[in-house]
């Protein structure tokens, strides 16, 4: 079985995001970077699955600049086979990347796709709902523990009400919660093995796939500063201020 990893290059999340003065954007320069959390955790399911004999062969693709090939390496070293980059510059929007995978979907033919839920840069959670249904395959999301039975997969979703299983019939995509596994740490031996990986590169005209965005940026902005807390002498008083200061009643 063949195991498709999309992976993606994001702010590290130990950096605190500074948006640009004009409101244009986030500020990227001199920033560091690094694979999207819950990416690994969808490279460590692929990697645990190649290893308990399920898997084959995990192949893991990013959509991006040219330095997202650095990611694309991090998945190597943690125990993908082979890497595969489709190179976009500029903004590229999860309805765009849901087409671009569908279209290397076709040429690999995995079994299975397992990504992250979400990107912890834009938190759109979008991409893997829409991958399934652009290839009109069942879905398991926020996937918190994952079982293998011959042509069908059991995950163990995270919903609001506690644990939910449900079993679905290969091919599939499933999309990895924070629960599901930990991340291993690359050693320096399969980093440098994964500098001799192959990592195959696919344009979007290639793909037949126009990532032009279908959305607008009109402004970007930072939070506003919360404010500091105040005691009321009364409950009318209190009501008052939900009413006429906060206006949530």
């Amino acid at each position: 079985m063949k195991i498709l990893v999309p992976v993606k290059r994001v702010i590290d999340f130990n950096v605190k995001v500074r948006v640009k003065a004009d409101g244009t954007g986030v500020d990227l320069a001199n920033v560091k970077m690094s694979m999207n959390p819950f990416d690994e955790i969808a490279v460590e399911a692929a990697v645990r699955l190649k290893e308990a004999g399920t898997a084959t062969e995990v192949v893991a693709v990013s959509c991006g600049p040219a330095q997202a090939q650095e990611t694309i390496r991090t998945a190597l070293a943690m125990g993908a086979d082979r890497g595969l980059h489709v190179p976009v510059e500029g903004e590229l929007q999860p309805l765009a990347v849901a087409k671009l995978l569908k279209a290397i979907v076709a040429e690999e033919n995995p079994a299975l796709v397992i990504m992250g839920k979400q990107a912890i840069d834009d938190d759109c959670n979008q991409t893997g709902q829409m991958l399934a249904a652009l290839l009109g395959w069942p879905q398991g999301t926020f996937a918190s523990k994952l079982a293998v039975e011959s042509d069908a997969i059991l995950v163990t979703r995270e919903v609001d009400g506690g644990l939910e299983t449900v079993k679905l019939r290969l091919p599939a995509v499933v999309t990895t919660d924070l629960r599901l596994n930990e991340p291993r740490y690359a050693s320096l031996p399969n980093i440098m093995k994964a500098k001799k990986k192959p990592i195959d590169s696919r344009t979007p005209e290639a793909l037949g796939v126009d990532v032009t965005p279908r959305l607008e940026t009109i402004k970007v902005a930072e939070p506003p500063k919360r404010q500091g807390g105040v005691k009321v002498g009364s409950v009318a008083e209190l009501v008052d201020k939900l009413k006429n200061e906060a206006r949530v009643i």
